[in-house]
Parts: structure tokens; C-alpha cells; sequence
């Protein structure tokens, strides 16, 4: 906003108002400068309220006498509204906001936590009883693909918009799924149920090493460091396990490794997309039961799986179900 201002009636103190002032060698001879608001228009008008800051000052030389004696001085002047400034001052609801979003947070890595714990012990009670993982992890697969139709049906849950694009998008991951699965069950099969988590628990590990020299990816030193302790206490647990186990120890090793590429995949492919977390694992879980089911019937098979039901009912009776 450029301005005028007629220095008998100015507005704003004599100190500050122009950085650089300049006298006059016979000021009773000029006439007072007039300081013309050339950019305002109707929709706009000078609070009287908000400070006004002087950007520059032009001043422009008088004509010769025998014209009109006259002196401009141009003022670049802008109102504080006009520039806001910005300060971050987080408030009182949005920290209580941001304190609610991490105990959210820690709450769901608390019960996935406890759930998954739930989870493996009830599998290694029915893999006592029947010791055919492959089928185990099918049924596994197919009881949670159940229960999300029957939320997408009863409107529980919202149904997702998926297309051809997000399937083919979905396959890579949907396989490292189904190997990092029926891995973590067969070695749960052949291991204590508290080895197989140790040995899980060196996830984060292979993470890192795979996205370090698959990826090119660099982490912190501190990172690396912190990788120590869990290699250390997964081979510890290795060297001291009476119930040792080739087999059960390398399915936790295949499973650790298809999680982390099955994270990878899933990071890469979800990028754009607008499926909610449980309807994307949810479709994960679809496609994987589809993947897995053909291999599970050629390893096993339906004759082994008759037997193994009719044997695991005489011996614990109905409640096998």
C-alpha cells in the first residue's frame, strides 16, 4: 500500500517514522508533502488500530522555481494484518491432543503384543494335539478372512474400494505373508513356544541388515549398536536351548526374513492407496488363504489331516474344536 503523509496533520510520531531523515534548507518555501494513497479502493480502508511499517522512502527532487515548487516523498508502507507472522505456539488441546496420540499408540503395540502371545500359545496347544502346521495356518487364515466378510457384510467395518491394480500391487506381499506364516508355525511345531518368540524377537535386526544391503538404505550408529543386544540374546537363547531344533529354528529365521520383505512390499506398494489398515490386512489375509491353501493339501494332505482330527478328538475330546 503506497501512502502520503501531509506532515502538519501526520498520524505517527516524528520518531521512527522514517529511518533516514533529511532537512530542508528553507522549508517555509515548500509546501508541506501530501502522502497519496494511490492502491486504495473501496473494499480496503487503514485501521487506524493496526501499527503501519514503512518498507522504503523515495524522495524526488523539486522542479526548477519558475514551476510549481513542490516535493514528493513516497512512502511504501504496509499494515501488520497484512504480513502475518509466523509463530508456533502449540496450545493446551493440542498437546493434550498429541499426549492422546501416543497413548493410542502404546496401547496398540500393547495389545498386538498381548494378542500375539495369546495367540502363539493356543497354537502350540493345538499343534500338540495336531501336528500339521501347514493346515493350522490355513485355518488361521481362513477363520480371520471369515470374521472381515461378516464385518463387511453386518456394515461392521467399512467395505474397502479395491481394484485389479491394488491385487497385483498386493501379490508379492500377500506371498512373503503366507512364508513368514506357515515359517512361525512350523517352527512352533518343532520348538517351545518361548524359543520361537526369542528367536522372532531378532526381527528388527534382519530388518535393518536387509534394508541396509538389499536397499542401499543408511541408518545412525546408534542403530547398530542397538542391534547388539538382540543378536546376542537370540544366539544366547540358540546355544542354551535344551529342546533344540534345526528345524523350528530355521522356520523362525525364514519367518523373521518373509516379515521384513513382507513390510518392505507392503511400504512400497500401499503408497497412494486408501485402504484402511484392517481392510489391507484383511485382503492380505484373502489372498494369502489362496496361496497357501493348494500348497498345504499337496505337503499334507486330507488323508493325514483325517487321521490327525480322528486321533486328536480321542485323545482331548470335543473341546479340540
Amino acid at each position: 500500500m503506497i501512502s502520503s503523509v501531509r506532515h502538519a496533520v501526520s498520524p505517527f510520531p516524528s520518531s521512527g517514522f522514517l529511518t533516514q531523515r533529511r532537512s530542508l534548507a528553507k522549508p517555509r518555501f515548500w509546501p508541506l508533502p501530501i502522502i497519496r494513497n494511490e492502491q486504495l479502493n473501496l473494499n480496503h480502508s487503514v485501521s487506524p488500530q493496526k501499527p503501519i511499517y514503512i518498507s522504503s522512502v523515495e524522495t524526488f527532487s523539486p522542479l526548477p522555481a519558475a514551476k510549481i515548487q513542490k516535493r514528493e516523498v513516497v512512502c511504501n508502507a504496509y499494515e501488520a494484518a497484512d504480513r502475518p507472522l509466523e509463530i508456533n505456539i502449540e496450545l493446551p488441546d493440542e498437546q493434550a491432543a498429541e499426549a492422546a496420540r501416543r497413548i493410542k499408540i502404546g496401547l496398540y503395540f500393547a495389545t498386538w503384543w498381548a494378542l500375539n502371545v495369546v495367540f502363539n500359545i493356543y497354537n502350540k496347544k493345538v499343534l500338540n494335539a495336531f501336528p500339521y502346521p501347514w493346515l493350522t495356518s490355513t485355518l488361521s487364515l481362513a477363520a480371520g478372512s471369515l470374521m472381515m466378510m461378516i464385518s463387511w457384510a453386518t456394515r461392521v467395518a467399512e467395505t474397502p474400494k479395491v481394484d485389479l491394480e491394488f491385487w497385483k500391487m498386493l501379490l508379492p506381499v500377500a506371498v512373503a505373508h503366507t512364508i513368514g506364516h506357515v515359517a512361525a508355525t512350523v517352527s512352533m511345531s518343532k520348538v517351545a513356544v518361548s524359543f520361537t518368540h526369542i528367536i522372532k524377537s531378532g526381527e528388527p535386526a534382519f530388518s535393518v541388515l536387509v534394508s541396509r544391503f538389499l536397499l542401499g538404505d543408511t541408518f545412525p550408529l546408534s542403530v547398530y549398536l542397538s542391534l547388539l543386544p538382540i543378536i546376542g540374546g537370540c544366539s544366547l537363547a540358540a546355544l542354551t536351548e535344551f529342546n533344540f531344533n534345526m528345524i523350528g529354528f530355521m522356520g523362525a529365521i525364514i519367518s523373521n526374513l518373509a516379515f521384513v520383505f513382507r513390510n518392505i512390499f507392503s511400504k512400497k506398494g500401499m503408497k497412494g492407496k486408501s485402504v484402511s489398515g484392517m481392510s489391507y490386512y484383511a485382503c492380505l489375509s484373502m489372498l494369502s488363504l489362496l496361496i497357501l491353501a493348494p500348497f498345504a493339501i499337496t505337503v499334507e494332505g486330507p488323508q493325514m489331516w483325517a487321521a490327525g482330527w480322528q486321533k486328536a478328538v480321542s485323545h482331548i475330546g470335543p473341546n479340540f474344536v
